[in-house]
């Protein structure tokens, strides 16, 4: 199913009813409230899930899905990662992107020189910081901000980045 994102994480039980704690891995936890259907990794595939109720608690989702029923039916799915349907995740905000739609494309500079390839998108807490490897090279650490961070094109699959000094140390 190519049109599944990762959205969070189950993580344990809670309770005996088969409610789950999810960790959820969106920006926002409470866009998992527009999620009716969810799917948990499982071997051979995905287990569907209904959503039937979301409680918060602390940076964690306590969850009810309609096909378990008591902690016996929920406790295989510990661990699993859970997966939503593109479509029912609706529109991002103007300039926000899936990290799963840059992760490999093309890292260049103002000049259309190749710098390497988005290799893994991770968070410090105060911004976002891309992971490019390059050829030969260690992997070069760019912060996702305005100075650094130029033009993302998933179309055309490149990111126009202006590499300032000192974040390269390998010149």
């Amino acid at each position: 199913m190519d049109n599944l994102l990762e959205i969070g994480k189950i993580v344990n039980t809670h309770g005996l009813r088969g409610d789950v704690k999810i960790v959820v891995w969106m920006d926002y936890p409470e866009d998992f409230e527009s999620i009716e259907t969810a799917y948990a990794a499982v071997k051979g595939g995905y287990k569907k899930l209904t959503v039937q109720g979301i409680k918060y608690q602390k940076n964690n989702l306590i969850v009810k899905f309609k096909e378990l029923n008591d902690i016996n039916e929920a406790e295989p799915l510990k661990n699993s990662v859970i997966y939503a349907e593109r479509e029912e995740l609706g529109e991002l905000p103007e300039g926000t992107h899936y990290i799963v739609d840059l992760l490999g494309l093309d890292i260049v500079d103002e000049d259309g020189n190749h710098i390497g390839v988005l290799e893994d998108v991770f968070n410090t807490g105060a911004n976002d910081i891309y992971d490019v490897k390059r050829e030969g090279k260690k992997n070069l650490l760019l912060p996702v901000i305005d100075e650094v961070v130029k033009n993302i094109d998933i179309e055309n699959g490149r990111i126009v980045v202006n590499v300032m000094e000192g974040l390269d140390d390998e010149n």
